[in-house]
């Protein structure tokens, strides 16, 4: 293992914010990172460029040995540390900022396993990656890898669309049923996020009633605390078909961002693990970022 860093210099008790960007070394991998970078452009940040390569060993049917093997993690080794650096190089070139330090790191493992080692690691506040890579499917929106990390990472994902072409967030989207109460530190990631770009934040709410719960109306206190520093929306929907609404929503409102909640009890609930996004129709071309509602 490999760990190379560049331009460490990290104020005495000045706490950055911490991005996992795994990349496989495709455009779209690489158009991730430097959305990411621009999310970010004003926050002092550390991003942690992660490539791991067992599958790439593993899979070549040339690796019969234990000697073979060992020689073949080798060559695969420097070949993705050679490949970090000329995308960090890249990447650099296209968003230099000095607000931002990197770290490469290439990891003979699987992307699921290190990302998770990584995120309690680091203690990370966010996941970007893009949701197709090498093997891009134009007919679906998010590959199996990117579904792996969303479903059971425990830290919140950004997902940068394929093709997509940055863009401020002026209009960040939050479908919620308000049925349970956000972690503090995932809600800030996104106010900090809105009030960087002066956005304006839209709390949608799916019911065919009017009226809260007492334990909704907590929880919609509580949103509406953490973003007061925004512009918000609260916008209430009759029920229908979940994905159809949001993306209806999107298109009508001109939103740049989605966020979501992975928990139970929520609209990402029936998404992710009823069905297939894309069987479900959420098919957005905005990047998607899904909190996990975890104490960390």
């Amino acid at each position: 293992m490999l760990v190379k860093r560049i331009d460490l210099s990290i104020k005495k008790g000045y706490v950055m914010r911490v991005i996992i960007v795994p990349t496989d070394f495709s455009e779209n991998a690489f158009n991730a990172l430097t959305c990411a970078m621009e999310y970010f452009k004003y926050e002092r940040s550390k991003f942690v460029l992660l490539h791991t390569y067992a599958d790439e060993v593993y899979e070549n049917k040339e690796v019969i040995s234990r000697d073979i093997l060992d020689e073949y993690k080798e060559i695969k080794r420097k070949e993705s540390e050679v490949k970090l650096s000329t995308t960090l190089e890249n990447a650099r070139q296209v968003s230099p900022n000095p607000k931002h330090t990197f770290e490469t790191l290439a990891l003979f493992g699987t992307l699921l396993d290190e990302v998770n080692i990584l995120v309690n690691k680091e203690n990370a506040d966010l996941v970007v990656m893009g949701t197709q890579g090498k093997t891009a499917d134009r007919n679906i929106t998010y590959g199996s890898n990117t579904l792996q990390v969303i479903r059971y990472v425990k830290c919140p994902v950004l997902g940068i669309p394929l093709d997509y072409k940055h863009q401020r967030p002026d209009r960040i989207l939050f479908p919620s049923a308000l049925m349970i109460p956000y972690k503090n530190r995932e809600l800030k990631l996104v106010s900090c996020l809105a009030r960087s770009f002066r956005s304006t934040v839209d709390l949608l709410y799916i019911s065919n009633y009017d009226r809260l719960s007492l334990r909704q109306e907590d929880v919609k206190t509580l949103w509406e605390y953490r973003f007061r520093e925004s512009a918000i929306n609260y916008t209430r929907k009759d029920e229908g078909n979940v994905a159809s609404i949001i993306n209806e929503y999107i298109k009508d409102q001109g939103v740049n961002l989605l966020v979501m909640v992975n928990s139970k009890h929520t609209y990402m609930e029936t998404l992710l693990h009823t069905s297939a996004i894309d069987t479900v129709g959420l098919n957005t071309k905005i990047p998607f970022l899904i909190l996990q509602n975890l104490p960390r």
